[in-house]
């Protein structure tokens, strides 16, 4: 007798002795994280390529001397080009050789301990190994001396370098931020006499000034955003 009313019981009746209460509510969880959790992934690696971990902005990389760009550009007054000699004339700013450094420190400083390695590197003949602060893939091309040539300051890209104790990354380098000047090059530009300033900031009535400055340097705009003119 017992067995025929198992067998007539409601199938809920069934369900409900096979699985727990909350066995639909996990159920339902499960669905929608195998949409969510991809969905959260994915945007997770899109933000984190915009993130200093990946771009290198605002990053102090440690370096064999704690040179001070605001002691000797902002204090000293030493112009960009002293030192970076060749960012007129090629892709590559360049780095000092140890015989600019000392230029000066061959009579100042001489024996502090900090320039140990300027004093080792001009006893040994080796250059300083110096890290790169502003770093491109090998696939993005960039030339200096278009650039400076063109009305482009350094601090545009390299932020105020004369209040660095010690030198970082001032913009994100990212293919987005590059395409934002080629796309509209005006506001950015200033005429030969202050690509080296310091503290260059645009002046009122920039956009007619800088749509003249377009025409100065001869820049072709509608060609700025080009792939090939980044990807060679």
């Amino acid at each position: 007798m017992r067995d025929d009313l198992d067998a007539s019981a409601p199938k809920d009746a069934v369900a409900a002795q096979l699985f727990p209460p909350w066995a639909t509510l996990a159920a339902r969880i499960a669905l929608v994280s195998l949409v969510v959790l991809p969905l959260g992934l994915l945007g997770l690696l899109m933000t984190l390529q915009y993130t200093p971990y990946i771009t290198g902005q605002s990053i102090t990389p440690d370096q064999p001397v704690p040179f001070s760009h605001e002691h000797h550009v902002g204090g000293l007054g030493i112009e960009c080009r002293y030192c970076h000699s060749s960012v007129e004339t090629s892709r590559f700013a360049g780095l000092p050789p140890t015989h600019t450094c000392m230029t000066c420190h061959s009579q100042l400083w001489t024996n502090a301990a900090m320039l140990e390695p300027v004093r080792r590197s001009l006893a040994e003949g080796r250059p300083i190994r110096w890290r790169r602060v502003n770093e491109l893939p090998d696939y993005a091309y960039f030339d200096h001396s278009v650039h400076v040539r063109n009305g482009v300051g350094c601090t545009s890209c390299h932020g105020p370098v004369d209040t660095m104790p010690l030198m970082r990354q001032a913009a994100p380098l990212t293919m987005g931020w590059c395409l934002d000047c080629h796309r509209n090059p005006a506001p950015h530009l200033r005429p030969e006499s202050e690509i080296f300033a310091g503290h260059w900031a645009p002046p009122p009535g920039q956009e007619a000034r800088g749509a003249e400055l377009v025409r100065h340097y001869g820049i072709r705009t509608e060609h700025l955003a080009d792939c090939s003119v980044c990807h060679r």
